[in-house]
């Protein structure tokens, strides 16, 4: 009887962890940014190690003027991931400016687009999402740029693709005349038919917003969420993970990304580290695509 209990209980373990293997959750990769060679003669390896160490998808971070991603065509760097049962779901670009755009400017910029999202799509991405925006301080510079990301959005709409933007603190950080935050602004003045947002659990609450209040307040918008902590998931107890997850169903998330930008030990150790929080974390459902 002893024997049996002991088999049993085996194989309930092996059931949990096999279930928790199986989560849909992706990783950014610019969280091994350290670990890629400059020249990308390792992408092989670390493609290697994203897979082993159990993620589903990835996230770019590489997008050069020639088209390339980590130094490949767009179609080579598929087959590279597709070897290793991983495949792109997203990319972090855009198009950089020195100073804040005017609408002519910002309109001479869409023409950058449209070879970046034909990229993307040979490499099978389904989204593409700006990282980041200029520091606008003014109401209309904000509006400017909230129609350009709309224009985005139609382009990427016409490729069979979506668009997002995804978050830092500095978004939440000072109120506009009309007491509205960048962000709150931003996801007020753009089409929810054409840009949806990637929120940052962390930046958002570093900026003293709550992922819960957004997700109430602005329902569907977030299709992909940036998981992150200070440093490995979990960790810092600054990010209420749990009551997150308890709330996502509102919120329009069909995809987990991982990103680690410091770390307590080596990146592919942390990056690890941090998907076992996810897959170990009850609250933290299998697939959220479906």
């Amino acid at each position: 009887m002893k024997k049996i209990l002991i088999l049993l209980c085996a194989m309930t373990l092996a059931a949990v962890h096999t279930n928790a293997a199986e989560k849909n959750i992706g990783l950014q990769m610019y969280s091994l940014r350290t670990e890629i060679a400059k020249d990308f003669s390792n992408i092989d390896t670390i493609i290697a190690a994203i897979a082993k160490a159990g993620y589903k998808y990835v996230e770019t971070a590489n997008y050069s003027g020639d088209g390339k991603i980590y130094g490949m065509e767009p179609a080579v760097f598929a087959e590279k991931l597709r070897a290793h049962g991983l495949h792109a779901l997203s990319c972090h670009v855009q198009k950089r400016f020195k100073k804040t755009p005017t609408r002519a400017e910002l309109d001479e910029a869409l023409s950058w687009w449209d070879k970046c999202i034909a990229d993307h799509k040979a490499a099978g991405m389904k989204y593409v999402i700006m990282p980041s925006m200029p520091r606008l301080t003014k109401v209309e510079d904000i509006q400017a740029f909230c129609e350009y990301l709309n224009k985005i959005g139609d382009k990427c709409n016409a490729a069979g693709l979506k668009f997002g933007y995804h978050n830092h603190a500095f978004e939440f950080e000072t109120k506009l005349p009309n007491k509205l935050t960048k962000y709150e602004y931003m996801l007020q003045n753009t089409d929810p038919g054409k840009v949806f947002f990637e929120m940052d659990v962390y930046w958002t609450v570093m900026g003293r917003f709550s992922p819960v209040e957004l997700f109430k307040q602005y329902p569907g918008r977030f299709l992909v969420l940036h998981i992150k902590d200070q440093k490995e998931l979990g960790q810092s107890g600054m990010v209420g993970f749990e009551a997150i997850f308890k709330n996502i169903d509102g919120s329009g998330a069909k995809y987990l990304i991982v990103e680690v930008e410091k770390y307590n030990m080596p990146p592919i150790e942390s990056v690890t580290a941090s998907l076992k929080y996810l897959n170990d974390a009850p609250y933290v459902k299998a697939d959220y695509s479906k």
